[in-house]
């Protein structure tokens, strides 16, 4: 996991790099691969996470995506596990691990503010049509979560603001759906998992035991042979 915690911070670094090497021939206002914060770091149980992800295969060679949304962090990676970006992510305004019963049939407005969460776990999602937005990135359709550019919404709401600040304490606003840069969207989201891909959402509340059991049992597992 060191090996693969130093891996992450040079790919991290490469991403910055050669995307600004790109701006200053190419485009000046191209997005960047890595829109974190400087000096935000990322925690070692999303790192331990993406290790195991791709040691265990459990994304069966497809892009998988990891997001934290405590420190409303969303990380791309390829199918041969090579990072691809990482970057602020908008999440549910509510704190809360599931969907509310029969959320996905109730219009944006019809969602109770206690039910605006953004459920943890193992999704298999994919490109698909939508109500009312299109084609849209779907996390997890049961629950009628998906992944997209941030919308203008409501001005009061500031959600490009929120995605610039340095810190995560106010990037929990959304309805459930998670919300990235659109240059980051368009650079490194669309093209990835265009084909489609597994995302893995930490959770607010419940352990990740819980959540992510085959990971939880695979860490302990390696703890007991240290």
């Amino acid at each position: 996991m060191r090996v693969f915690h130093t891996a992450l911070l040079l790919a991290l670094s490469s991403a910055s790099v050669g995307v600004a090497m790109a701006e200053d021939t190419v485009a000046p206002q191209a997005a960047s691969a890595n829109q974190l914060p400087p000096g935000q770091e990322v925690s070692d149980t999303v790192i331990e996470l993406a290790g195991w992800v791709i040691a265990a295969n459990d994304n069966h060679g497809y892009p998988f995506m990891v997001m934290d949304k405590a420190a409303a962090q969303v990380l791309v990676f390829g199918g041969d596990g090579k990072l691809q970006g990482a970057a602020p992510g908008l999440f549910g305004s509510a704190v809360g691990d599931h969907a509310a019963p029969g959320i996905a049939g109730l219009a944006l407005r019809e969602i109770p503010g206690r039910d605006r969460t953004t459920p943890a776990g193992r999704f298999v999602g994919g490109y698909g049509p939508s109500i009312d937005a299109g084609r849209v990135l779907w996390v997890d359709y049961d629950s009628a979560v998906s992944l997209h550019p941030t919308a203008s919404g409501t001005p009061a709401e500031r959600r490009g603001e929120r995605l610039a600040s340095p810190t995560p304490d106010d990037n929990r606003v959304t309805h459930g759906c998670i919300n990235v840069d659109t240059g980051f969207y368009e650079l490194v989201v669309q093209p990835t998992f265009e084909k489609g891909g597994v995302f893995y959402i930490l959770p607010d509340k419940d352990s990740m035991a819980e959540t992510f059991p085959d990971f939880a049992e695979s860490r302990a597992s390696a703890k007991r042979g240290d």
